[in-house]
């Protein structure tokens, strides 16, 4: 056996030096992060929170347009639709969703003007229960703030930045939270709650990060998916790889369009970039709603679905549904003319990366095993927020009174090679963030660094 290697004490302090420096420097940047992003953090928890129970709230609030009386006998989907055509005679209907279970209404969206609206009908009695704008409805509202903070592309990337920075703050707080010198659980695994407000703020802080990390980044990568930018590319990349949707469940003698699937209709994200075929006889009528309905009931298409109508003398009719399992998720498009299934792309068509990304969503949204799920992300939720105020408060109890109170970057500082490729594959990994984390270096460096009075204000 290899005798050990004596280290000097010139050495070991040296080395020690080089640690403590490394520590002080990814403090100095997990403050700025905290700083900058917690705010949005917290934004993205609260709405999240409540978004994840989007059905109890939504069932509670328009129960009297959701809610009806079973009956052994219905309406034709044609003759649900001739009521609302009566109800609104402009409107254009734009997609028709089939009652998903026997005590709830079918709806229909429509184009009414300038208003996109969801009218709700009794599919026994033709009744109709009242409409909704899209633009009124809570959980759409909801949605909006948490995926682009009611500000278009600005918001997406604001939000897609703030989450990449998320994943940062982990990785950063993780290695400012190891227990290098230290023996026992409290402080590392349990609070110190009685050792004065600095430690009893920072445990607070450092300890249930730990814990939630996990559960923090599952969240945050489960939900990037859904951003402008890196969601986008992931698709444009998993695709290109064979990992999204494979071509051949598509005949290859159907004539494509150059739409994504997502500009027709709402589909599941696995579909949103797949091309939509074209209807190709225009000489025979197209078929009617009823006989869409009953070809997507057919091909047991999951309840829930919407049957989306055609556009144009070469549009398709899409039936779409996404299910609170991913399994179930299904994207047909048929001819209008004979009713033939042009593409039919399920779970089991799926790439290996759509199919974790299609998980990952489900579990972002707490639909895939219920009401635990649900509480699961809730309580992440409320630990996210915990963390990011724990954090704020260590930083005014230790600021002073005219200064921002950032920890100081050490004199003659030179990252580590490790730290330097680390950050240059988040760099890659996530380019918003690596854009702006060269940002925040270069001021740091370049102006901070070099005016006195800020410098100072900094701390």
């Amino acid at each position: 056996m290899a005798e050990p290697q004596y280290q000097s004490p010139t050495q070991d302090t040296a080395q020690q030096k080089r640690s403590h420096q490394l520590f002080r420097a990814i403090w100095r940047w997990h403050f700025y992060a905290g700083l900058i992003f917690s705010p949005f953090l917290i934004m993205l928890a609260i709405t999240g929170g409540i978004y994840l129970f989007k059905p109890q709230i939504e069932g509670m609030l328009y129960k009297d347009q959701l809610q009806v009386q079973a009956e052994h006998t219905e309406l034709k989907p044609s003759e649900q639709l001739d009521r609302v055509k009566k109800a609104y005679p402009k409107a254009q209907i734009l997609s028709y969703r089939p009652h998903p279970e026997a005590n709830r209404s079918s709806e229909v969206r429509l184009q009414n003007g300038t208003t996109s609206l969801t009218v709700f009908i009794n599919p026994y009695n033709g009744k109709i229960l009242g409409d909704l704008a899209e633009d009124d409805r809570l959980m759409n509202k909801l949605q909006e703030i948490h995926g682009e903070l009611m500000a278009g592309t600005t918001g997406d990337r604001l939000v897609e930045l703030a989450a990449c920075w998320g994943l940062i703050l982990i990785i950063s707080g993780i290695y400012l939270w190891w227990p290098r010198d230290k023996t026992g659980i409290f402080g590392t695994l349990l609070p110190r709650l009685r050792t004065g407000k600095r430690t009893f703020w920072r445990d607070l802080h450092a300890v249930p990060a730990f814990w939630l990390s996990l559960g923090i980044a599952m969240l945050i990568l489960t939900g990037l998916p859904w951003s402008g930018f890196w969601g986008e590319q992931v698709q444009k990349l998993s695709t290109a790889a064979g990992a999204g949707y494979p071509a051949a469940v598509m005949g290859e003698d159907i004539p494509k369009s150059t739409l994504p699937s997502k500009d027709v209709a709402k589909v599941p994200w696995a579909a949103e970039e797949r091309p939509v075929p074209q209807s190709k006889s225009q000489k025979a009528m197209p078929i009617s709603i009823d006989q869409a309905v009953s070809i997507a009931n057919e091909k047991k298409v999951h309840p829930g679905y919407n049957v989306t109508f055609p556009e144009g003398k070469t549009g398709v009719y899409t039936v779409s549904v996404f299910p609170d399992k991913p399994t179930d998720e299904a994207t047909l498009h048929l001819d209008q003319y004979s009713g033939n299934v042009l593409d039919d792309y399920r779970f089991k068509d799926y790439g290996i990366m759509a199919k974790l990304i299609s998980t990952g969503i489900a579990l972002h949204q707490g639909t895939y095993f219920g009401l635990a799920n649900q509480l699961i992300d809730l309580l992440i939720c409320i630990g996210i927020i915990l963390i990011a105020v724990t954090g704020f408060m260590m930083w005014w109890k230790r600021k002073p009174g005219n200064q921002l109170g950032a920890p100081s970057l050490p004199k003659n500082f030179a990252l580590a090679k490790g730290t330097v490729i680390l950050i240059i594959l988040l760099g890659i990994l996530f380019p918003l963030a690596g854009l702006s984390l060269l940002v925040v270096l270069l001021l740091d460096w370049l102006v901070i660094r070099r005016i006195p009075a800020l410098k100072k204000w900094i701390g």
